[in-house]
Order: structure tokens, then sequence, then C-alpha cells
């Protein structure tokens, strides 16, 4: 995770382990400041585990909305794992073409009020089925954040993105870049890694 802030570049390195959309573990590498930092969701559940208070953390409520090490995410950005069709009606909005690819533009409208973003536009690959970028709004149609997708390779017999920059459009600086150096799908994951155990090992 490059951070790209008003005050300078940040760099930090983690491990993750993902199983579906409820439950995922983080571990911080590095820098050595970050180092042993942990972080549980399972479900709508989120903890956080410091190093150098040696205390869990339940983050909820209001804490919510604080930003993830500092970065353009929010812990409400990755604690929403409803399907999109749930949550919102779409519509495809018209056809470009985006990075050299043919792409849909999908307009998305809430359908319930419990969401952080009211309208989302989401640029498709019409052939791989990948998301390029992506646009979340307020109620009152102000852009609120940006995301583009990039270096996309085929890996474990799907398309994925290995480089994501996400924007807070509120904040100064140019974003937050996400790089993911390696990746593996459908590999055993042990069950005590999703546990709050785990957090202090």
């Amino acid at each position: 995770m490059v951070i790209h802030g008003k005050r300078g570049i940040r760099e930090i390195s983690s491990k993750s382990y993902s199983e579906g959309d409820k439950k995922s573990f983080t571990e911080y590498i590095s820098p050595a400041r970050e180092q042993g930092t942990k972080m549980l969701k399972l479900e709508n559940q989120l903890w956080i585990y410091s190093p150098s208070t040696d205390r869990i953390i339940q983050i909820s409520g209001h804490m919510l909305r604080q930003s993830v090490m500092g970065s353009d995410l929010s812990y409400e950005d990755m604690m929403d794992d409803r399907k999109l069709s749930d949550i919102y009606n779409s519509k495809v909005f018209g056809s470009e073409i985006l990075d050299g690819r043919n792409v849909w533009i999908l307009e998305l409208t809430a359908k319930v009020d419990d969401v952080a973003y009211a309208k989302r536009k989401i640029w498709i690959d019409s052939e791989r089925y990948v998301p390029l970028k992506e646009e979340l709004y307020a109620r009152g149609g102000q852009l609120l954040k940006r995301s583009t997708m990039s270096d996309i390779a085929y890996t474990g017999g799907r398309w994925f993105p290995k480089r994501v920059i996400y924007k807070d459009m509120l904040k100064q600086g140019d974003g937050t870049e996400f790089i993911i150096t390696t990746i593996s799908f459908d590999i055993a994951i042990p069950e005590h890694i999703f546990t709050k155990a785990s957090l202090k090992k």
C-alpha cells in the first residue's frame, strides 16, 4: 500500500487471507512502526490488534469512518460486503473505450437507506468482466471517491487487477495505491487464522 498524502509518500506492506467476503485477516509487515499490527474481519465485526499497546480494539460506530492506516480507504469501505444487486438498482448507462478496452458503464442507485454511497458508476471490461474504474457519490451528487484498476492479469483461472488507485476526493494528496505482488486462489487456509486468538499470536 503506497499512500500519496499531502505530507509525502508512505509505503506499508501486508499479508492477507480471505475466505469469501465474510472473513479476512491482515498482518502488517513493514515499516517497523506498523509491524505486527493485525486486523480481523468476521461478518460485520472488525477487530484490530496493536503490538505497541498489546490491546485488541473493536472498530464500530463512528470509528468505521476513520482511515485505514492513514490511507484513502475507510474501515466502512472495507466492511460493506453485501451483494451490490441487493442494495442497488442498476442499469447500463453507456459504453466507451477505456485504457484500450471496450467497457460498459453501469449506474447504480441505492434502493436501501443504510449505504455509504447513494450512487455508484462502474466501468466494466465487456470481455473480461473486470471493473476498471469506479466512482462513488453522495446523495446530493457530490463525487466522494474514485478508484482505477490496472495491471489486469489472468491468475488462478480468473482476470484480476493487481494495481488499484483509490482516491478520497475530499482529501489532499494523490490517493492510495494498492499493489498486489503475489496472490493465490482456492488454497486451504487454517481455520485458526480467522479467530481473535490469531491477533495476538
